[in-house]
């Protein structure tokens, strides 16, 4: 009885991941849309980035304790794979889902990364362009002060 209730909470925690790793996506499609916003703001995209990061924490922690349970009722489960058919094609499936989900966050992951160097890329233009552009206001104000300052003239009296 005891090693059943285990095999629900591996079941639960496959369904938990599942749910994450959903969350993991739409969190990442939420991440394109702004970093393709011509006008990011930095605050929201840290608080995106954060999000994420506690989902990643949550996962990570159910990682450990799935497989500190799964080492509990694993000789369980390969002796006696008839009586738990069910319940292990049920993992399976959730654990098939799981690595398509998976696959997915890292081509979403890569296509972020891209649009992230293209955002910081486009941002040190920026920031090239108005140091110029103050480079050349303050050359020209300089020249301006200097114009208004009038050399010393000496005036020959004698004819």
């Amino acid at each position: 009885m005891e090693k059943n209730n285990y095999i629900q909470i591996l079941e639960q925690d496959l369904k938990k991941k599942n749910q994450i790793l959903d969350a993991i996506i739409q969190i990442n499609q939420v991440q394109k849309d702004a970093l393709e916003e011509p006008n990011l703001d930095p605050d929201d995209f840290d608080e995106i980035v954060e999000e994420k990061g506690k989902l990643i924490e949550s996962l990570e922690h159910l990682d450990r304790g799935f497989e500190q349970i799964y080492a509990r009722v694993r000789e369980e489960l390969m002796d006696n794979k008839e009586a738990y058919r069910e319940e292990i094609k049920r993992m399976q499936e959730a654990i098939r889902q799981i690595t398509d989900k998976t696959a997915t966050i890292q081509a979403d992951e890569q296509r972020n990364k891209a649009l992230m160097s293209q955002k910081f890329a486009s941002v040190k233009q920026q920031l090239r362009e108005i140091r110029s552009s103050q480079k050349v206001v303050n050359q020209y104000y300089q020249n301006m002060m200097k114009s208004k300052f009038m050399t010393p003239q000496f005036l020959d009296d004698k004819k």
